[in-house]
C-alpha cells in the first residue's frame, strides 16, 4: 500500500514539474489573470457553488447554529496548530528558518501548555510581548514559487476551489507528505502505529475539518455573492493576487 501512495505521488511529481515548468514561462509576462481554461473553470466553479449550496453550506449553518463560539474557536485553533507542520517543513524548504524556528516555538506551546493546539497560547504570547510567534502561511505551492516557478494556468478544483497549475501540485505534495490529517508525517514516520493511520480516525478528522473551513467561510461568501457582479471572476483575481503577495512574502498577506 505505502508503495502505491509512493509511486502515485511520483507520477504526480513528474506531471506537477512538467505542468509548472511550461507554465512558468506563460506567466510572467501576463497583464492579466493566466485563464486559457476559463470555460472549463466555470463549469467546475458552478458545479462547486451547487454542492457548497446544498451540501456544504447547510452542514455548516447547522454547525454553527449548533456549537457555542468557544467550541469553534478551540476547533480552529486545533487544525491551524496541526498546520503548522506543514507551514514549518515548507519554511525550511524554503530556507527561511526564521519562520521555521517562530513556527515551531508555535507549535510546541500550542501543543504542550494549549492542550494539543486546542488554546493559541502562542498568539496570546506574541500580542503581549515583542516576540512574533504568530501564524505563519506557507505551503508547497508557495515553495515553489519561491524558486521561480510560474503560478501557471488559473484551475478551479472539483470541491476544493481556486487553484492554479503549481498549487495544484503543490496541494498534492503537502497532501502526501506533510499533513498529518491526510497523509503526512504520520503517514511517513508514524506508519507502525495502526491507530493514528487508521482511516477512521482520519477520515473523521478530514471532515470536521472541512466543515469548520466552511463555517469560517459563511459570512465572506454571502458578502460576495452581494458585492460581486462576476463572483467567478472576482474569486479567481482575489485568489491569484492573494497567492502572489504569499509567495513574496508580503507582511499583510501572512
Amino acid at each position: 500500500m505505502i508503495n502505491i501512495i509512493r509511486f502515485k505521488a511520483i507520477a504526480c511529481l513528474v506531471l506537477g514539474l512538467l505542468l509548472t515548468g511550461c507554465a512558468s514561462m506563460k506567466t510572467n509576462n501576463q497583464n492579466g489573470p493566466y485563464d486559457p481554461l476559463e470555460p472549463m473553470n466555470r463549469a467546475v466553479f458552478n458545479f462547486n457553488e451547487m454542492v457548497y449550496d446544498n451540501v456544504f453550506d447547510p452542514v455548516a449553518r447547522g454547525y454553527k447554529k449548533v456549537t457555542p463560539d468557544p467550541i469553534e474557536l478551540v476547533v480552529g485553533n486545533f487544525f491551524s496548530n496541526l498546520n503548522d507542520v506543514v507551514v514549518i517543513t515548507n519554511s525550511v524548504l524554503q530556507l527561511n528558518y526564521k519562520s521555521a524556528l517562530a513556527s515551531s516555538t508555535r507549535l510546541l506551546i500550542n501543543t504542550t501548555f494549549g492542550i494539543f493546539g486546542l488554546i493559541d497560547i502562542a498568539s496570546d504570547l506574541s500580542a503581549a510581548s515583542d516576540i512574533n510567534l504568530n501564524k505563519r502561511n506557507e505551503d508547497f505551492g508557495q515553495t515553489l514559487g519561491h524558486y521561480g516557478i510560474g503560478s501557471g494556468p488559473y484551475i478551479v478544483l472539483p470541491l476544493l476551489g481556486p487553484s492554479s497549475a503549481r498549487d495544484t501540485f503543490g496541494l498534492a505534495v503537502d497532501s502526501f507528505f506533510m499533513d498529518p490529517v491526510t497523509q503526512g508525517v504520520t503517514g511517513v514516520f508514524m506508519k507502525n502505529v495502526d491507530y493514528i493511520n487508521a482511516v477512521a480516525l482520519r477520515l473523521p478528522v478530514a471532515t470536521a475539518r472541512t466543515i469548520n473551513a466552511r463555517a469560517q467561510f459563511l459570512d465572506d461568501d454571502k458578502t460576495l455573492e452581494e458585492a460581486a457582479l462576476d463572483k467567478y471572476e472576482f474569486t479567481r483575481d482575489a485568489y491569484l493576487q492573494r497567492r502572489t503577495s504569499l509567495v513574496n512574502n508580503s507582511s499583510e498577506a501572512k
